[in-house]
């Protein structure tokens, strides 16, 4: 698995100006929120836990924005004081990496691609770089990538008009030490004179796959990703059994023991309705699962032991009335920065290795609190919030679809 990325992100995005002035091009508002938010949280559900954030044009923004909206992440900033190119940007950022083989990506491209089976390619190939390429048709603003048999790189064409063909997509797995151990200047441009000049030489590869492609680097194509990012609010009837639904656990589905746990089955309390609504929910969602915090385990509150028990007395109500629940996800640690605990989206990525037929874009998140909120937006669901513990809470917030007082209230609504 790729465990670490590069975030190309100090472009000037001139070709955007006039659409977006005063702002880098991953900067770009997209459905209120900047265009990095959305490359960021690919990477997570990728399995990216590691970020390194390669910063130019007014780099302040950028690094004020990451403070405040990803507190949790782990990220490290390299700085351009000068424009290096992005060889020289690569070759600083990768200097400060920790992993061996990491992915590369822009900051103004969003390509999602799975980078599961790229790295497994990469890997089996002992490739130095290998090049994520998209199909394309009748295109004249991207150069094509040609292929030996083998994967091997074969050619670059210059852009120009073509009916078919496979762009490079913007996202590079690259071997840190191979490309470190090359004698480049400070300054270079890694498609001119590492890609097209290395090819023939270096075990440099292609790997295509043919998924949602946007590159924002001019005004048309930015006006297309703030309408095909754009969130809504899920119509309720629309679900059905190609959904799946994400629920939290205490507060939504039992009653929550305020400023403590649950610490053993005796404790565990339904919510109104009980264990009734699973069949109801059963019934309309492909899977159930739930995932929650549980720090009190990682504090040495409670065993292990007992919150299995806990969870095997609430299945068992569950499925004696008739519902089911699918799996429970469970984050002990005491670190907000563990990338499984929520607003972190680990467990969503757990879940879809689990069950891959999971579509995040057919998925609802339904908890009680800020953090679940922010872990379905990260994780592409939409959000349904319970006011169960925070009946007050302010309306409307740019992380709830829908609110609703209870679960009982969600179910009907139903």
């Amino acid at each position: 698995m790729i465990r670490e990325a590069i975030i190309l992100a100090g472009g000037l995005g001139t070709r955007l100006r006039e659409a977006v002035p005063d702002l880098p091009k991953c900067m770009a508002p997209v459905d209120g929120r900047p265009f990095l938010f959305y490359v960021i949280n690919y990477l997570r559900l990728q399995g990216v836990e590691k970020f390194i954030f390669s910063l130019g044009y007014r780099q302040e923004q950028i690094s004020t924005w990451l403070e405040e909206q990803f507190p949790f992440l782990s990220y490290q900033l390299v700085i351009e004081e000068e424009p290096l190119g992005t060889g020289g940007a690569i070759q600083k950022a990768l200097r400060v990496a920790s992993e061996k083989n990491l992915v590369v990506v822009n900051g103004d491209t969003l390509y999602k691609a799975e980078l599961d089976t790229a790295a497994v390619f990469h890997t089996n190939h002992m490739a130095e770089c290998t090049l994520l390429l998209k199909p394309m048709t009748d295109f004249d603003r991207y150069g094509v990538v040609e292929l030996e048999e083998t994967g091997l790189v074969k050619s670059f064409l210059e852009k120009r008009k073509f009916d078919t063909g496979t762009i490079n997509g913007g996202i590079y797995l690259l071997n840190r030490d191979k490309f470190l151990d090359e004698e480049f200047p400070e300054k270079f441009s890694f498609e001119k004179e590492y890609l097209e000049k290395f090819y023939t030489q270096r075990r440099i590869y292609g790997y295509i796959q043919d998924a949602y492609f946007i590159d924002i680097g001019i005004p048309e194509d930015y006006q297309r990703a703030c309408a095909e990012l754009a969130a809504r609010p899920p119509a309720l009837n629309e679900a059905d059994k190609s959904w799946t639904l994400f629920l939290d656990r205490d507060g939504v589905i039992n009653v929550d023991k305020d400023g403590s746990y649950i610490f053993s089955p005796d404790e565990f309390q339904f919510t109104e309705g009980g264990p009734a609504h699973f069949r109801k929910l059963s019934e309309i969602f492909g899977r159930i699962v739930i995932v929650t915090n549980q720090r009190g385990v990682g504090r040495g509150l409670m065993t292990e032991e007992a919150l299995h028990a806990i969870h095997d007395r609430m299945r068992l109500a569950i499925e004696a009335a008739g519902g089911r629940i699918d799996e429970i996800f469970y984050c002990t640690s005491v670190t907000n920065d563990h990338p499984d605990r929520k607003p972190n989206p680990g467990m969503a990525v757990i879940a879809k290795r689990h069950f891959p037929e999971i579509d995040f874009s057919r998925s609802m998140m339904v908890g009680n609190n800020l953090s679940d909120m922010l872990f379905g937006r990260n994780a592409g669901m939409y959000t349904v919030f319970i006011k169960s513990t925070r009946p007050n809470q302010p309306l409307p917030h740019p992380d709830i679809d829908l609110a609703f007082n209870s679960l009982d209230d969600f179910v009907k609504a139903l």
